[in-house]
């Protein structure tokens, strides 16, 4: 039994903690070429379930790094303003050659390599792990495979494996978090029914996916379970680079509705990375409401919608300066900078205010877990179950604001890199398409438009995509239990 290999699949080097190693060719031979980092070395080692699971939870971080940024710039999140982070995705170009893509598939990967070692290698092994340990892995392992459900249309399952639909990966995460509940009660078991529900949600399972959101929001009312970051030590949260750290580059601006949302990871504190919420209990209350939805009980939807803007205002927020940006990029004035401004989330809806902050001397305070503008009033005066979804769906994106989450609301879904088609006989042309839905293809390069009226202080969004959502519903791309 081999437990540390050299995988043709783009794995390279993987960690256990802070150990790492090399390889030789994998085609001549999947020998370590370290004599101290054997197999024998680390099976049944002090503590090794512990290390690699550390290791496991680190390669989540590096994960989410290379998903967040590139998602948020695909939507109408933010627009990409500098040439820092991709050039691509902004104009929706979902391209097999694009390094990004290829990161994101082979970050999945070694997250789900990595975990089944612990499980079929590593705690077997190890007489000291622990029941919670084993959940950590089978959880993680499930987060691998819904990451690869909800953004791949086909994607490998193993290495050197066709590319399965996402259905497939799904089923798969299902499974893994299964595993994990049936280990006791932890943070990764919670997690894990929480994962569950939105495996079964993105299923279009609805009795599954609304059985384990309510039974989350019983036990664990307040659960965020976090990809974590590390400011010393590393890593560091890349969409805190595009939102902070590169301070006046200024290279992800919001849409003018997600302002005051805007940065949801900061630097202010030194040394200090913000960490990424992965799951969190607000997904079972959007999956209760959106099923209520689904099932023409718009009061029901409209209480539950109530009940998260109460969650909501109970998670943490973080107040700074942020002075430096000011919203001007390279043209100073071209985008809403000061809390006057006015904001339509459509060319047909009212203007809002207190969706744009100031950026001035004065402080800001910013969600870091859950923000939404919606207020019970709001709320109250949704009269329709379409605009009740394009409500709904834009509760969504606020709630998931920078967490790579948008993209597969919207329909999209990327494709196989051609890295691994050229080494993979596997995979085959059709896994090197793009899926995006029909509605988006002639508006795909304007998610982000926004017209700005300095003098009368409004501005107004072009395209109103949670209306498209509410509008294609019936499509298998989009909101699930329909």
């Amino acid at each position: 039994m081999k437990l540390i290999q050299c995988i043709k699949y783009g794995l390279g080097v993987a960690a256990i903690a802070t150990l790492t190693w090399s390889c030789e060719d994998p085609n001549e031979t999947f020998e370590p070429t370290n004599p101290n980092l054997s197999s024998d070395n680390v099976l049944g080692t002090i503590e090794s379930s512990a290390r690699l699971l550390n290791g496991t939870e680190r390669q989540l971080a590096l994960t989410m790094n290379e998903i967040v940024a590139p998602m948020e710039i695909a939507t109408d999140n933010y627009e990409n303003t500098q040439t820092f982070f991709n050039q691509f995705l902004d104009d929706l170009a979902i391209d097999p050659t694009d390094r990004d893509i290829e990161e994101i598939q082979y970050s999945i990967a070694r997250l789900r390599e990595l975990a089944s070692a612990g499980i079929n290698d590593i705690v077997p092994a190890d007489e000291g792990s622990t029941d919670e340990q084993l959940a950590g892995f089978y959880m993680l392992r499930g987060v691998a495979y819904l990451l690869g459900g909800e953004l791949f249309t086909t994607l490998p399952g193993e290495p050197m494996g066709p590319a399965l639909p996402a259905t497939d990966h799904l089923n798969a995460a299902i499974a893994d978090f299964s595993a994990a509940m049936d280990l006791g009660s932890n943070q990764y078991s919670e997690g894990a029914l929480i994962g569950r529900a939105r495996a079964y949600y993105r299923l279009g399972n609805k009795s599954a996916a609304v059985a384990d959101a309510t039974l989350a929001i019983a036990n664990t009312p307040a659960y965020v379970y976090f990809a974590r970051y590390d400011g010393v030590q590393g890593p560091g949260n890349v969409m805190q680079d595009a939102l902070w750290d590169r301070g006046s580059f200024d290279d992800l601006q919001p849409l003018p509705t997600m302002d005051f949302l805007d940065p949801k990871y900061n630097g202010a504190t030194p040394n200090v990375e913000v960490n990424i919420p992965l799951l969190k209990i607000e997904e079972a209350h959007l999956i209760l409401a959106e099923a209520a939805l689904s099932d023409g009980s718009l009061d029901d939807a409209k209480q539950i919608m109530k009940n998260i803007v109460g969650l909501v205002a109970t998670r943490p927020v973080d107040t700074f300066n942020d002075g430096v940006e000011g919203r001007t990029q390279d043209f100073p004035g071209s985008r809403p900078d000061n809390s006057s401004i006015m904001v339509a989330a459509g060319p047909d809806l009212p203007l809002m205010s207190g969706l744009v902050i100031d950026r001035g001397a004065e402080d800001v305070t910013i969600p870091t877990v859950s923000g939404t503008h919606y207020t019970e009033d709001e709320i109250d005066a949704i009269d329709d179950i379409d605009f009740a979804y394009e409500s709904l769906y834009r509760m969504r994106q606020e709630i998931f604001f920078a967490e790579g989450r948008r993209v597969t609301d919207l329909g999209i879904r990327l494709v196989v890199s051609l890295t691994e088609k050229v080494g993979n006989p596997n995979i085959t042309d059709a896994d090197l398409e793009p899926t995006i839905p029909s509605w988006l293809e002639p508006i795909k390069a304007e998610f982000d438009a926004f017209t700005y009226d300095t003098g009368a202080e409004t501005a107004t969004v072009t395209n109103n995509l949670n209306r498209l959502i509410s509008e294609n519903r019936g499509s298998d791309l989009i909101a699930p239990f329909e």
